[in-house]
Order: structure tokens, then sequence, then C-alpha cells
């Protein structure tokens, strides 16, 4: 959630944006946020001006702002107004030398190409000296994703907006709108003290374990595939039998303390494991069954034989359910039914085998880079593959229209993305260079 700076660090993040790029791609542009009017400042003569002229609750979020109370009326946490941004970018400059037209198409193509106003460009922003009075912003660290949106207008309600807003003869401009910035309030709601203990006749319950992390050993930013180490963190996650299930299966992991839990993810067979988002959860069960008691041998007479049903292990207490990417990685690329000659676009199949299954209703998408070290512009293609009906490693995409040439193959499925082999020989041509999965197109 953002504080009272958010509306304005929102504007200046656009302001720096649009800066870098028309001082590049028109000499002696600038970029302003004052009245189109210039009744609060001087406006560009060759340059843009932002101008925020409307605000509006965001739809998506509208009750995510309603205050939840407790029975006495406090108020449990703190309002929150979830609002969209609307701007008007004008352009002026030389019509002559089409300056206005040059700058509104800079302005288009750089926030295309910067649709989301990441954490990094706002922190930039609001350490710049030049916004000093932002300094105590936190939107960078607002939860929601922070977009711009090109908002198409008629030439009426265009009209409407300069002859309503700024009774000043129209310029060349755009409309655009950023969602979604989050307010909250400064009041703070009361809580009451957690439950340290549920007893109920005399009965403690064990404390539930919370994941708060899923991991791969190596680090957060490291991928995850089926030979991976997990590091799984959280609270009071060691019990007396303690299990991780996965893919419902059951397993159980290394035990480092109360905190954290590693699992190997070799102990479950690759055949349940699917591509994609997997779900983990912690159990933690009452002390194991004792085995069935047989009888035995003594000096050659079998003893008589007590048979007990062996008890079920019913869970005692269950996690939160943890979400991690477990990504698929490709074992072989076979190129099937290709039509085309000569220098001819081919048509036709690619069959990916996989270390994991697919299974059904997972959306898979193929990519493929043209793989030519003298090329400065190499080609690139997306496929999506039909959709799956029954679990299956292997899946055959229809390829159309590639030019021919050697192609490095990526697959991504539920947006989890195989990965690509690096070049690590220091005397190879290639070193530090994107080598394998690759196919021949030809």
């Amino acid at each position: 959630m953002s504080n009272h700076l958010a509306v304005a660090t929102a504007t200046a993040t656009l302001q720096r944006i649009i800066q870098r790029a028309v001082q590049r791609d028109v000499d002696g542009a600038r970029v302003t946020t004052v009245r189109p009017d210039g009744s609060s400042g001087s406006i560009p003569e060759t340059g843009v001006n932002l101008y925020l002229y409307h605000i509006k609750r965001n739809p998506a979020l509208t009750n995510q702002d309603t205050p939840n109370f407790q029975r006495r009326g406090d108020m449990t946490r703190r309002r929150q107004a979830a609002i969209d941004l609307f701007y008007v970018v004008s352009f002026y400059g030389n019509d002559g030398d089409l300056e206005p037209q040059r700058l509104l198409g800079s302005v288009v193509q750089t926030l295309e190409d910067q649709l989301v106003l990441s954490a990094d460009t706002i922190r930039s922003t609001i350490a710049d000296p030049t916004f000093t009075y932002l300094a105590d912003s936190d939107l960078a660290e607002q939860v929601e994703q922070i977009r711009s949106e090109f908002i198409s207008v008629s030439t009426d309600e265009l009209s409407k907006i300069w002859s309503v807003f700024f009774q000043t003869p129209y310029a060349l401009s755009l409309v655009y709108k950023v969602t979604v910035i989050i307010i909250e309030s400064d009041i703070a709601g009361r809580s009451a003290l957690p439950v340290r203990d549920r007893i109920l006749g005399g009965t403690v319950f064990p404390k539930q374990p919370v994941i708060t992390q899923v991991v791969a050993v190596g680090g957060k930013n490291q991928p995850i595939f089926s030979n991976s180490i997990l590091s799984i963190r959280g609270q009071h996650l060691s019990g007396v039998l303690t299990q991780i299930r996965i893919a419902q299966v059951e397993v159980t992991p290394q035990v480092l303390n109360s905190g954290e839990l590693r699992l190997p993810l070799s102990l479950i067979s690759p055949s349940v494991l699917r591509a994609g988002v997997q779900s983990l959860q912690v159990i933690h069960l009452s002390a194991p069954p004792a085995p069935p008691r047989n009888g035995s041998q003594v000096g050659g007479t079998t003893t008589a034989t007590t048979r007990r049903k062996t008890p079920a292990r019913v869970p005692q207490v269950e996690s939160n359910v943890a979400p991690f990417v477990l990504r698929p990685t490709i074992d072989a690329v076979t190129v099937l039914d290709l039509d085309g000659f000569d220098d001819e676009p081919r048509s036709g199949t690619l069959s990916i085998s996989l270390n994991l299954a697919i299974a059904p209703g997972q959306r898979i998408v193929l990519m493929m880079n043209e793989y030519n070290l003298n090329s400065d512009n190499p080609v690139g293609y997306l496929f999506t593959a039909p959709p799956i009906t029954r679990a299956t490693a292997t899946v055959s995409i229809p390829i159309r229209e590639v030019k021919p040439g050697e192609y490095l193959v990526r697959v991504q499925i539920d947006g989890a993305e195989s990965m690509l082999t690096v070049d690590d020989n220091p005397d190879s041509p290639t070193f530090e260079q994107y080598i394998q999965p690759k196919v021949a197109i030809n």
C-alpha cells in the first residue's frame, strides 16, 4: 500500500520515463506537468506536457477499502482507496518540422515498451535529487502492479476535455490511464492479541505450521527443476512426524529446524510431478503407527500369532498451501512432416520430449529463436500447442512459415519456461552464449 505521495510519485515517474525518450528523439524537448492553459507554469515551446486531469475509483478493487470491524466496532485494518489516474498528454513544437507528431510517436513507443512502472523505476524517481519532496514515498513497495494504458477517445471527447478543463486552443494530445494506485489511511486499526494456544477440555492443540517461502536451496532467484532441493521456510514447520505433500504424494523431508525444511524433489517420481505451478503443504502427523505383531519362531516352533490392525496415520495439523514453479527440461526435439523447398518458409510439426508429464488443460507455448551468430536481427517465433487430452511427456506442436535455419528451442508450460544451456568453455567461440537445445529446420 502507499502513502499520500503515491499520486505525485506516479506522475514524476511518468515524467522521467518520457523525458529520457523525448530528449533523445527531438533536440531540446522537455517534459512539464503544468496546466495546458499555462496558468500554473510555462508550456514548453518544444516538448510534452503531462497533466493529471481526472481520477476514478478502480472498479476491480472498489470493495477493497471496505473496513473490517470487530464486534465492538473497532476497525481491524486501515482503509484503502484504489484509484486510477487519467492524464492528458499534449505535444508542442514546430509544426513545419512535425515536432509534435515526432514527440507523440516517441511517447507512444516508450510507454508501450514500458507498460509497467516497475519498483526499480519508481525507486530511481524517488532517489532523483529533482524530486526531493518524494523522499518519504513508499509507492515502490505497493504489491499491486502499476500499469500505464493508452485510452482511445473520440475527437468530441478530447474537445470536451480541452474546452471544459482548460478553455484554451486544442493541441495534439493523447489520454493515458495509470492503474492502479492504492492509498492507505494513516489511521491504524485495532486488533486483539493472537490466541497462543487453543485448549478444549484440557487438550492443547499443536501450533499450525506456516509456510512463507518455497525456494531452491541455491537461492530465491534460482529456477526449480525436478532434481532440485527445495528449501521450505516458515514457522512451526517441525512436528512429531513431519511430512511434505506434493502432487498427492507424501514424503519425509530433512528437518533443519522449526523454521526450515529441505526436500530433494528426486524423492518424488517424475511421473507424478507436473511442470508449471505446483502446490506444497507441510503435514504434522501423530506418532508413527506400530507395525503388526506377527508370530516368531522359537526353537523351530512357531508361537501364537497376535494380529493387530495398523492404525491409520491421521494428520494432526496441516499448513497453508504454498505454490512454487517447477520448470520443465527438454530431452529431445524431433522435426516431423516438414514442407517447403529451397528458401521457402517451412511448415511442419515439432515433437518435444520433456522430463515431466503435461496434464490435460495445461497451456504449452513453443518459442524458437534463430541461432545465427552472424545475424544482427535473428528471427523468432511463438507457436501454441493444441489442447492436451491426456497426460503425456511428449507434445507435438505445429509450426508454420518458419525461415530455414537452426533454432534454439524453449517451451513454456503454464508460464514455467524451460532453460537454455549456456556454453561455459572459455576456449569456445560461443563462450557464455546459449547453445542448446537446438533444432535444424531445413
